[in-house]
C-alpha cells in the first residue's frame, strides 16, 4: 500500500467510496484481475529471463491501482473515524491489566465458581479458570460457590493449554512457613496423630505430615504406638530440614518441660531427713528410680533395707508407693538421694535380750570369704563364723566349700559387742572338744578308716570323725610305688584305711599312715631281686634320665638312659616288654636299678672268655705233646728237627691267635 500512495478521505467520500466499492462494475474487477496477473507472474519464468530483464537495472513502474487499494479499514459504515495509535496502545495495555500475571509455584486466593462431582473450579482472574481435585477440600466442610480459598500455580499451562492448580500444595507450602517459624521461636503446635511408621508416628501439623520418633512420645518407654494414633496432642518442633522440608516434633520435651519446673519447685523446699510419698518408676541391679511428683531420686540398694539383699525387686515391685526419707540432695546436679531403711530403727539398736554370749542362735549365709562366712541372725545383724570355728579339726578347711549361700546353721554365740555392731559365731563349740580323750579312742598303732579331704602335693588329709583327722605323707602311701603326687593314688570323698602312727593333741595333729597297714616287702624280696638276677619288665614311662619299669611283684625299678640300649643299637621304648638285670638292690631306700644293655654285653663278655679258655686248653695240650715228645727221642733226626719245627711253628701261630682275642 505504501507504492499505492493511498490518501485518507474524509467522511463524507468514505461513504460514498464504501458504497461505490460495493457497486463497482465487473468490468472494473476483470481489469484488477489482469493486473494482478501481470504483476504476479510465476517467479520461476522470472527467474528464467536475464537480469536485465528482470529489473534489476531498470527504471521503477508503476503499479496499476485496483478497486479497492484506496479502502481506509479504520472508517466503518457509519462513518466513525479510528484510534490513534497512541489511543490503540493504551488500550490495549489497559486490556492486558485486566489479567492477573502469574508464575509457576506462586500462592494466590482463588473464588469457588463451580463445583463438580470430582472437581472445584476456581477463577483467579487469570485468562482462564482452574481445577482442582474435590479431595483436597475434605478438610472444608460445606464448601459452596463464592469461598475464597489459597492455592498455588503448579503450572499456567499443561500440556492440554489448562491452568494446573493445587490447594494441598498451597496447604503444605503455608504450614512449612508456619513450622519455620514457630521451630525459631519455639512455640507449642497442636497436631494430629494419623499413622504408625517405623521407629514412631505421623502427625499432622497445620496440614503438613511431621514425624515424630518413639522416644519423643513421652518421658516412659512406649512400646504400643497404636494406642496414640487419631489422638490430638500438643508438641514441639525440635528440628527442621529445609533441604527436604522435614520436621521433627516432640511430646516428651513439652512433658520435660512441666516437669522441670515442678522439679525447681520441689527442691526449693527439699531438705535433709524430710519424708516423701514416691512411686517405683524403674528399678535396676543398683537401686530403684522413685517419681517424688515430677521429680527423680534414687534409692540406692543398700539403702532398702537393714539386711542384705541381691537385687531390689526382692524388696520392691513397679509402680509401688511408698515413703522415702531424702538422704542428701544437689541443686546443681539435681540428684536426690533417697532411703527406706532410715525409716525403721537399725536392729542392732533392738537387738533381743535373748541374744547373748553363749547363746544357740540361727542364720542364714549372706556372703563367704576366705576367712570365714557371715551368718544374717536378723535383717541387718550379722555374725561372723571363722574357719577356725567350723570344726576342731586342725586341718585346713574351705569356707567356699563348706559352707552355701542361703544355707541355715545354726552357731553359738562367741563374742558380741553392740557398739561396734559386731558377733563372732562357733559351729564347732556346739559339740564337745574331742581332742580331749583322743588317746582313748584314737592310740597309736589303731586302725581306722576315713574319708579323703584334702589331697597336697605332699600327702592326704583324712578326716576320721567329726574333728578328728590327720595326713598320710606322700611317702606312707605305698611300700613298692613312688608317686609324683597323692591324686595318683586317691581322690577326694573316697574312703581309705590307716593307721595311727602318732598323736600332736598340743597342736591338733593326727599323723597316719596307709602302707604300714602291711608288712615290708623289701625284706622278703631282698634274695628275689638280688643283684644280677634277671626278670621281665614293662616300660610304664620315660624321661630325660630314663625309664620306670615295671618288675614282677608289683615293683618298680629305674632304668637310666644308657641302660636301655638294644644289641641292635636302637633304645627300649615305652609300654614295650623286655628283660632287665637287676644291677642295683638298696632295701633301705626302696630302690631297684635294672639295665637290659647289661644283659647283651654279659652275654658278649662270656662268649670271649668262652674261646680265650678253649683256646688255652688247646696250647696246654700242646705243650704238652711236645714234652712228652722231647723226652723219649735221645738224639734228634732230621726228622724229628723238622716236626720240632713244625710243632713251634704251630705254638707260635696260636700265641699270636691268643693275643689278637685279647680284649682291648
Amino acid at each position: 500500500m505504501e507504492e499505492n500512495q493511498i490518501v485518507n478521505l474524509s467522511a463524507g467520500q468514505a461513504d460514498q467510496n464504501a458504497d461505490g466499492q460495493e457497486n463497482a462494475p465487473v468490468a472494473e474487477n476483470t481489469a484488477a484481475e489482469t493486473s494482478t496477473a501481470t504483476t504476479n507472474e510465476p517467479a520461476e519464468t522470472q527467474a528464467n529471463q536475464p537480469a536485465v530483464e528482470q529489473g534489476i537495472a531498470q527504471e521503477p513502474v508503476a503499479e496499476t491501482v485496483a478497486a479497492h487499494d484506496d479502502f481506509d479499514w479504520s472508517i466503518d459504515k457509519r462513518n466513525v473515524a479510528s484510534y490513534t495509535q497512541e489511543e490503540k496502545d493504551k488500550y490495549d495495555k489497559v486490556y492486558e491489566n485486566t489479567f492477573v500475571q502469574l508464575s509457576d509455584g506462586e500462592l494466590i486466593k482463588g473464588t469457588v465458581v463451580g463445583i463438580t462431582n470430582t472437581d472445584v473450579v476456581l477463577n483467579i482472574g487469570f485468562k482462564s479458570d482452574g481445577l482442582v481435585s474435590l479431595n483436597e477440600f475434605r478438610d472444608i466442610q460445606g464448601l459452596k460457590v463464592g469461598d475464597e480459598v489459597e492455592v498455588m500455580v503448579v503450572e499456567k499451562e499443561d500440556r492440554d493449554g489448562n491452568l494446573n492448580l493445587s490447594r494441598k500444595q498451597a496447604r503444605v507450602t503455608r504450614a512449612w512457613e508456619r513450622i519455620v517459624e514457630i521451630h525459631k521461636t519455639g512455640e507449642i503446635v497442636t497436631g494430629t496423630v494419623t499413622s504408625k511408621t517405623k521407629g514412631g508416628l505421623i502427625v499432622d501439623v497445620f496440614g503438613m505430615e511431621t514425624f515424630l520418633p518413639g522416644s519423643q512420645i513421652d518421658v516412659k518407654p512406649v512400646t504400643d504406638y497404636d494406642q496414640f494414633v487419631g489422638k490430638t496432642m500438643e508438641f514441639k518442633v525440635v528440628k527442621i530440614n529445609e533441604a527436604i522440608k522435614n520436621a521433627v516434633v516432640s511430646h516428651k520435651a513439652l512433658i520435660e518441660s512441666d516437669i522441670e519446673a515442678q522439679r525447681a519447685q520441689i527442691i526449693g523446699k527439699l531438705e535433709k531427713g524430710q519424708v516423701l510419698e514416691g512411686t517405683v518408676k524403674n528399678i535396676t541391679d543398683f537401686g530403684a528410680f522413685m517419681d517424688l511428683g515430677g521429680l527423680d531420686g534414687l534409692l540406692y540398694i543398700t539403702d532398702i533395707s537393714w539386711g542384705r539383699i541381691n537385687h531390689p525387686s526382692e524388696v520392691l515391685k513397679l509402680d509401688q508407693k511408698i515413703n522415702v526419707v531424702v538422704l542428701d540432695f544437689d541443686d546443681e546436679k539435681k540428684r536426690i538421694s533417697l532411703g527406706l531403711k532410715q525409716l525403721t530403727p537399725h536392729p542392732w539398736d533392738v537387738l533381743p535380750d535373748t541374744i547373748v554370749e553363749g547363746s544357740i542362735v540361727s542364720g542364714k549365709v549372706v556372703n563367704i570369704e576366705d576367712y570365714g562366712a557371715f551368718l544374717e541372725i536378723l535383717p541387718g545383724v550379722e555374725g561372723l563364723v571363722h574357719v577356725s570355728e567350723i570344726t576342731w579339726a586342725n586341718t585346713p578347711i574351705n569356707a567356699k566349700e563348706f559352707f552355701k549361700l542361703g544355707d541355715e546353721h545354726e552357731a553359738k554365740v562367741v563374742t558380741l559387742d553392740k557398739e561396734s555392731r559386731k558377733m563372732s559365731l562357733s559351729i564347732k563349740q556346739m559339740s564337745d572338744d574331742p581332742w580331749s580323750d583322743i588317746e582313748s579312742k584314737f592310740a597309736e598303732g589303731s586302725r581306722h578308716s576315713g574319708a579323703v579331704k584334702n589331697i597336697t602335693p605332699y600327702g592326704v588329709f583324712v578326716e576320721l570323725s567329726a574333728g578328728i583327722g590327720g595326713m598320710i605323707h606322700i611317702s606312707d602311701l605305698s611300700w613298692l610305688k613312688r608317686f609324683n603326687h597323692p591324686s595318683e593314688y586317691t581322690k577326694v570323698g573316697e574312703n581309705i584305711d590307716v593307721i595311727i602312727l602318732g598323736i600332736d593333741k598340743e597342736n591338733r595333729k593326727l599323723q597316719l599312715g596307709h602302707k604300714q597297714l602291711e608288712e615290708d616287702p623289701w625284706n622278703s624280696l631282698q634274695d628275689t631281686f638280688a643283684v644280677g638276677t634277671v626278670h621281665e619288665g614293662t616300660v610304664l614311662r620315660k624321661d630325660d634320665k630314663g625309664a620306670i619299669v615295671q618288675l614282677p611283684y608289683g615293683l618298680e625299678g629305674f632304668a637310666p638312659n644308657r641302660h636301655l640300649a638294644k644289641e641292635d643299637g636302637k633304645s627300649v621304648n615305652a609300654e614295650e616288654t623286655a628283660e632287665f638285670m637287676v644291677i642295683e638292690f638298696d632295701r633301705n631306700e626302696k630302690r631297684i636299678v635294672v639295665s637290659h644293655a647289661r644283659i647283651w654285653e654279659q652275654a658278649q663278655v662270656n662268649e670271649k672268655d668262652a674261646a680265650r679258655k678253649e683256646a688255652k686248653v688247646e696250647s696246654d695240650k700242646t705243650k704238652k705233646a711236645v714234652k712228652n715228645l722231647q723226652s723219649k727221642v735221645e738224639k734228634p733226626t732230621l726228622g724229628d728237627l723238622g716236626a720240632l719245627a713244625q710243632i713251634k711253628e704251630r705254638l707260635q701261630q696260636e700265641e699270636e691267635k691268643k693275643g689278637d682275642d685279647q680284649p682291648q
